[in-house]
């Protein structure tokens, strides 16, 4: 019989993610405030997480999807922590972070390529109590990361 931290476990992640993935959205089409490169990387393990929880769920007695995701969210606190780092001028921005195409002289190109605006990496457009919404995804991605891990821990020691 399952435990309910078996039971809820799982569904708790995928609220998680959830949430976090319609708040951006939300803020990037409602709000209309830009997504950069990297705001957009960083939703991608979120997604992953929804698949591997699904999984987990359902075939629970494998522990491949709890490792899976601590990878998930590993990846994530290094994205949003990249991401930090660049807001703080700490790492430089890679290239897809800047608008090269600014540069050109071609009329024709900078109209199209002002269609297809995504702000620098470093600029921050959008703030939460002080907060960048990097920051606030590194803090969601460690928190997740503990969360995950002690699971692993109880249910480790549990079958001990």
């Amino acid at each position: 019989m399952l435990k309910k931290s078996q039971i809820l476990f799982y569904p708790f992640i995928i609220i998680i993610s959830i949430f976090v993935i319609l708040s951006t959205l939300y803020i990037e089409h409602i709000l209309l405030v830009p997504a950069c490169k990297l705001c957009l990387y960083q939703r991608i393990p979120y997604l992953i997480s929804i698949v591997i929880c699904f999984f987990g769920f359902f075939f629970s007695e494998n522990k491949i999807w709890l490792y899976l995701l601590i990878i998930t969210f590993f990846s994530s606190v290094a994205l949003s922590g990249y991401h930090l780092g660049i807001e703080h001028n700490i790492f430089n921005e890679f290239s897809g972070c800047t608008n090269e195409s600014f540069k050109t002289t071609d009329k024709i190109k900078l109209l199209e390529s002002l269609n297809q605006y995504l702000p620098n990496c470093k600029d921050v457009n959008f703030r939460v109590f002080g907060f960048s919404l990097a920051t606030i995804n590194f803090i969601i991605s460690i928190a997740l990361v503990i969360i995950i891990i002690k699971y692993f821990r109880d249910e480790k020691n549990v079958k001990n």
